[in-house]
């Protein structure tokens, strides 16, 4: 199986192959036992940069030495450590970065990679398992997968706008076994706030339109609760506002540790095919205002599908035609090989000094055994 149990962030990775590659092939991936996947380049040089997130930053679909840090660090001539996790939230990568960088694996410069819109509504799931368990089970690789437990999470406190932390309440493996009774499973989660943000969705009839007028009142969305229709039109609206709102939160804490840490934070903005299929037929992004957000308080980032809309002026292909270049579901090894260029040049000015392969009078540096 490709995940342990963990206390605090639900699993953490363990050395696995899976059938999920390029032209049907298995993906090899292993671990240090320090957590982070396998270095491969430079791997006997200090490293100065720790990369967190969710499979986009793990690189899942591909092998080890087809991540972006690979090639990344193969070019600059450093290690690059990668504590991507599948299926993390930025909050859970936030817990990740809390934990790591208190060990002897911990670096100077930080990485934190926001994948589309989803990795903002992970941050807000008690339970990821109640929002994609309809087309979760429809992939039978995914059955074997230990996925989707509970975990840390956050709520905005609606009267102040301040990020609510919440610990795990599912915090040892004979606790999960609860999660088998639908009993429980009802009483415990059905006034959950992203449940009545689902449930709405749908069209039911039988939410708490309270909850509802609450946050849209906080947020000061306009919402028109008079009908079915326009209740999940509603709650649609509102859940993304609420989990970008918690997102940009959580993104402060971030900084805020990098700051107090004496540390560098940089952000990376990777997008799903769909968001670039739909990026490059003109279509506006739903993530807009935590991209306004990074903007407005100078945060470092680099949004990849900015790079994504450049690179598909080079080509005569239709949008749907140009992600498979670069995607299987998450990057295909190529994939992976333009998301590190597309962030080198950012990595080589930020960095203090330049990597190897950027360092003026390096070709007088002794070479590495």
């Amino acid at each position: 199986n490709w995940a342990k149990f963990d206390p605090e962030l639900g699993y953490t990775l363990r050395d696995n192959v899976i059938k999920d590659g390029v032209d049907g092939s298995r993906t090899l991936t292993s671990y240090e036992k320090t957590g982070e996947r396998k270095l491969i380049n430079y791997a006997h040089l200090p490293c100065r940069i720790n990369t967190y997130g969710d499979s986009f930053t793990q690189c899942h679909q591909a092998s080890d030495g087809e991540t972006w840090q690979e090639y990344l660090a193969a070019h600059l001539g450093e290690p690059i450590r990668n504590f991507g996790i599948g299926g993390y939230g930025t909050y859970l990568a936030y817990r990740r970065m809390r934990r790591e960088e208190a060990t002897r694996s911990r670096a100077e410069y930080l990485i934190l990679n926001i994948w589309d819109i989803d990795d903002y509504l992970r941050n807000i799931d008690a339970w990821r398992w109640l929002r994609v368990a309809p087309w979760w089970r429809q992939s039978p690789g995914h059955l074997y997968m230990f996925h989707c437990n509970p975990w840390v999470y956050v709520r905005l406190d609606l009267a102040t706008g301040e990020l609510i932390e919440k610990e795990n309440p599912f915090s040892t493996p004979e606790s999960l076994y609860k999660l088998c009774d639908p009993d429980f499973v009802y009483e415990t989660f059905k006034d959950d706030l992203v449940v009545q943000f689902l449930v709405a969705s749908t069209g039911a009839t039988d939410v708490d339109h309270k909850a509802l007028a609450d946050v849209a009142a906080a947020l000061n969305v306009k919402a028109d609760f008079s009908t079915p229709e326009a209740t999940a039109d509603a709650a649609r609206t509102l859940y993304i506002e609420y989990a970008l709102r918690a997102g940009m939160r959580v993104i402060e804490k971030a900084v805020q540790f990098a700051e107090a840490q004496k540390k560098k934070l940089m952000v990376l903005l990777s997008s799903s095919e769909q968001r670039v299929v739909g990026a490059c037929e003109g279509r506006p992004r739903l993530d807009q205002a935590a991209v306004n957000f990074l903007k407005e308080r100078n945060v470092l980032f680099v949004d990849g599908l900015t790079k994504h809309l450049e690179d598909f002026k080079n080509f005569n292909l239709s949008p749907q035609e140009y992600v498979k270049r670069y995607y299987i579901g998450h990057y295909n090894p190529r994939g992976n090989h333009f998301f590190a260029f597309a962030i080198k040049d950012a990595v080589v000015n930020w960095l203090d000094p330049k990597p190897r392969a950027y360092r003026e009078g390096s070709e007088t540096i002794p070479a590495v055994v």
